[in-house]
């Protein structure tokens, strides 16, 4: 063989594998859209990929995520999902986004859309009903905002009963003022009172938490929300350095610290959304996926910190625990 055959030759064969990835047609995409940080959700956004990888889908396989954090400024939202609907993906998860529900409903019109709230998905406006949304979205809820009568049964069960319990909320979330009233309602049956805690950013916490000191509200609960999710370890420390007994919706919160939680696992939340993407990539519609309930809620206490406050958490209650963090 010539050699200027030999180099020809030896030149078209490494071509090859260019010229045939060149020719492989591009992975489906399904957009990650979350209010929160990666810092914050990297344990969830694994769960989002097993739920995925559970209906066959990996990612960097056969399937790609595009990953957008809003890193809690969620006035971000909107362009954010607008860059997807550009990127043509061909399913949305949106999480830890209530508060932007409306600036999604562009996104909505053209993109199937899973959602991963904390609400009531009817309530939202996210379909028709639960059995059958009916629309271009479905939704995983974890119903955060029906559990204030346990998580204050639990705070009084665990601390000594005190004539007033703060809430913390974000103003801006829609769910807050039913909140407020579920929680008052529950607190009046008991002889209670609810002081009302606003905080937008993590700028108003220590505000909120100097009222808490100077009305003498003796427990706290922290309502579900993006921004206090993404800051919970300063919730977690001011918690601490103002001697308070706290409870929050997540596990996430006595993993940092906190005193406990009571609600359903976020993770699993996470898993079950994949799941909805997945299915939706293998042609099912979303008019049809049912919005997902919790079926089982998890109680986590952490016994370090209880010492600390100087509580002594029933052996009963330890044992009933879902998680004892020692």
């Amino acid at each position: 063989m010539r050699r200027r055959e030999f180099i020809t030759l030896v030149g078209t064969a490494a071509m090859l594998p260019l010229a045939a990835r060149a020719q492989r047609p591009a992975l489906p995409a399904v957009g990650f859209l979350s209010g929160r940080s990666l810092a914050s959700d990297a344990h969830l956004a694994a769960a989002f990929r097993q739920g995925l990888s559970e209906t066959g889908h990996v990612d960097g396989q056969n399937v790609a995520i595009e990953f957008h954090w809003a890193d809690s400024q969620l006035e971000r939202l909107p362009a954010l999902a607008a860059d997807l609907v550009r990127r043509q993906v061909a399913v949305i998860f949106a999480g830890a986004v209530d508060v932007q529900i409306l600036a999604l409903k562009a996104a909505i019109s053209t993109i199937p859309v899973v959602f991963a709230t904390g609400g009531d998905p009817v309530e939202l406006g996210l379909g028709a009903s639960f059995n059958r949304p009916g629309g271009n979205a479905t939704a995983v809820t974890v119903l955060t905002d029906a559990l204030w009568p346990k998580r204050l049964e639990l705070l009084r069960e665990l601390s000594a009963p005190a004539t007033a319990v703060a809430l913390l909320v974000n103003p801006d979330r829609p769910q807050s003022p039913g909140a407020v009233r579920d929680l008052q309602a529950a607190a009046r049956g008991i002889g209670q009172s609810v002081l009302v805690l606003n905080a937008r950013t993590e700028a108003d916490f220590d505000g909120a938490f100097a009222t808490l000191k100077r009305e003498g509200a003796g427990a706290l609960i922290v309502s579900d929300d993006a921004i206090f999710m993404n800051r919970r370890e300063k919730l977690v420390a001011l918690a601490a350095q103002h001697a308070v007994p706290a409870i929050y919706g997540r596990r996430e919160y006595p993993a940092a610290g906190g005193l406990m939680s009571y609600g359903a696992s976020t993770a699993d939340q996470y898993r079950q959304s994949g799941i909805y993407a997945g299915r939706i990539l293998k042609g099912d519609k979303p008019a049809d996926l049912p919005f997902l309930q919790p079926t089982k809620f998890e109680l986590i206490i952490n016994l370090k910190t209880a010492k600390a406050l100087g509580l002594t958490v029933p052996l009963i209650m330890q044992m009933t625990a879902d998680e004892v963090i020692e």
